[in-house]
């Protein structure tokens, strides 16, 4: 494979497959801006080659990916370096957008954590692989930041409020949620993941959805938790106002609508906000017209006390909670001396 480990990843065409392999294990395949500009310069070097598929994975078992580099957008910040952080996401969104209209099936293999960018790069393609490890989240609102990578409009168009359930609360979803929820399209053991990319490239005129089902295991989806609540996901988080949101799940008084509540609780207001109102409108939106939503919103967002301390205690200072606490369900109050 092509060495860009200087960059954190390694691509290749075999045997007619394009291939490019996460390669920051460390850091849990963290994104950098220079490895999103890696990723779609290879994409974009591939646009006129004869490929049957390009696969996206990870050389580590631990993660995907969870997420982009998060800590060095808060050094950015902190230096009033906002054409560096603006080139990030920027980038990351255009590569969001290539990925989505690839003119060859894009195939991701989600083995470990994908979280945040990791489900920009995986949920745009046609194809999203799962295997018994994975854990897929949108935690944004956790630390003051709102799901970006065109969250506002993939979570919309997930089944009943499941989207806006996952983007305000940050919930983790194991693979059988995953697929439930639709996130990921297919289910393939740890095991078998290595021959996915062997299987596309030895049919090549098969349609990717029979080769990956050649390779899956029995589907985990009946053992979804997620099914288990919908009715009351649907019901709680389709409320029109965040305000009715916590209402409804005071009222359900269930150790999964405390859990919920608890989520909004402990995620910062301000990004509660945002995120409702993003998802909210999402659905009339096409992609790049969400993109481009998000990217003007990150050049503000990044700058709040919310977002700050939200990297801080997620990263930094992990021994102290964000600065923002609520004093009800209606709303903040001062952070605490």
């Amino acid at each position: 494979m092509t060495d860009t480990v200087a960059v954190g990843i390694l691509a290749d065409v075999h045997r007619g497959v394009g291939r490019v392999l996460l390669n920051r294990p460390k850091a849990l395949n963290a994104l950098t801006t220079d490895m999103i500009a890696a990723i779609d310069r290879v994409l974009a070097g591939w646009e006129h080659t004869p490929l049957s598929a390009v696969v996206l994975a990870s050389t580590s078992t631990k993660a995907f990916c969870a997420g982009g580099d998060i800590r060095t957008i808060r050094e950015h910040s902190l230096a009033g370096d906002a054409e560096a952080s603006e080139r990030f996401f920027a980038s990351e969104y255009r590569l969001n957008a290539r990925i989505a209209e690839c003119p060859v099936p894009v195939v991701s293999l989600i083995d470990g954590l994908c979280m945040g960018g990791g489900l920009g790069l995986s949920v745009h393609g046609g194809f999203r692989v799962v295997t018994e490890r994975a854990v897929l989240a949108m935690p944004e609102t956790g630390i003051g930041f709102f799901p970006d990578v065109g969250a506002s409009y993939f979570l919309p168009r997930l089944p009943g409020a499941i989207g806006m359930y996952l983007g305000l609360t940050g919930h983790r979803l194991d693979a059988a949620d995953a697929l439930y929820a639709g996130l990921a399209t297919h289910f393939v053991p740890a095991d078998r993941l290595d021959a996915v990319g062997d299987a596309l490239a030895d049919s090549p005129g098969d349609p990717v959805d029979v080769v990956l089902n050649r390779l899956a295991g029995r589907s985990p989806v009946g053992g979804s938790g997620l099914a288990q609540v919908r009715g009351d996901v649907d019901w709680a988080f389709g409320a029109p106002t965040l305000g009715e949101i916590e209402k409804r799940l005071r009222h359900l008084d269930s150790p999964w609508a405390a859990a919920a509540s608890l989520a909004l609780e402990s995620a910062s207001p301000q990004s509660l906000e945002i995120t409702h109102a993003l998802l909210a409108g999402g659905r009339q939106r096409t992609l790049r017209e969400c993109l481009a939503a998000e990217l003007a919103l990150t050049r503000t967002t990044v700058r709040t006390p919310d977002f700050l301390e939200g990297v801080r205690a997620a990263l930094v200072d992990k021994d102290r909670a964000p600065a923002w606490r609520r004093a009800s369900p209606g709303g903040p109050t001062s952070p605490p001396s």
